[in-house]
């Protein structure tokens, strides 16, 4: 089976470095990594990073709380959709958006492909519907878009066939998944997104200072260090100069 796996990057944001590495001081600035998996039978995202409404006023669309610890680096023409549209796999052909969660930088582009399903989840779906949500980084604008939504419970093989599967990674939030994809040239690659941020916590198993769940952020760790040593091939979610070494669209990942 073909399968063909494109990054992007939609934009960068500067956070505290404790959001990364607790205890760790001072800020750091971060890409927001988004994936395009192209199957024979259908093309979907992971994660579709920053809503278009960020360009203009980052604070009004993500409120004054979250938008106090962020500041946006996104400019016209790094939305994800606007990356696709040129490209073989264009914006009007993106058949699904697989989320990891349902946090702002990661969900905020699911409105851009209007035809396509949404695939989270449950535990996911029902964590972004609580009354705090959006001081916990949910944004109901992002995901409430209107679109058929496939809520999910633990592993999911997305086209059948074993190439792409979603497998539960909680810890970051509740009902975080991962991506694990068997590509055409660069075998089985692990796309992390939030339950790894960076290339030195799996190696130093070091967690987040802003967590769901310590316990299971550490499970999901170690799960990462089996996949590794079984010969998959990580893709950490916000390491700067990790992704720096990753191909970029149009030169594919795998």
């Amino acid at each position: 089976m073909t399968v063909k796996l494109y990054g992007f990057t939609v934009g960068h944001l500067t956070i505290p470095w404790s959001f990364m590495v607790d205890g760790r001081e001072g800020a750091i600035k971060v890409p927001v990594p988004s994936y395009v998996v192209v199957h024979p039978t259908a093309t979907a995202v992971f994660d579709s990073g920053l809503n278009v409404a960020a360009l203009r006023d980052p604070a009004a669309h993500v409120g004054e709380f979250l938008a106090a610890f962020h500041t946006f680096d996104f400019v016209s023409g790094e939305e994800l959709g606007a990356q696709l549209d040129g490209i073989e796999f264009g914006a009007d052909r993106i058949d699904l958006v697989i989320n990891s969660h349902l946090h702002f930088d990661h969900a905020g582009g699911n409105g851009q492909f209007p035809r396509a399903d949404v695939l989270v989840q449950q535990a996911e779906w029902d964590a972004a519907h609580v009354d705090d949500a959006q001081l916990r980084g949910y944004v109901a604008a992002d995901f409430d878009t209107g679109q058929e939504v496939r809520r999910v419970v633990g592993d999911h093989d997305v086209f059948g066939d074993g190439s792409v599967r979603c497998i539960p990674t909680p810890g970051h939030t509740p009902g975080h998944q991962c991506l694990v994809v068997q590509t055409e040239h660069g075998g089985e690659v692990v796309l992390c997104a939030d339950a790894c941020y960076l290339r030195e916590s799996l190696e130093s198993l070091l967690l987040p200072g802003v967590i769901s769940d310590p316990v299971a952020a550490l499970q999901t760790l170690h799960r990462f260090r089996d996949l590794q040593a079984s010969g998959s091939r990580v893709l950490f979610g916000h390491d700067p100069e990790f992704w720096k070494s990753v191909p970029h669209a149009p030169a594919r990942i795998g």
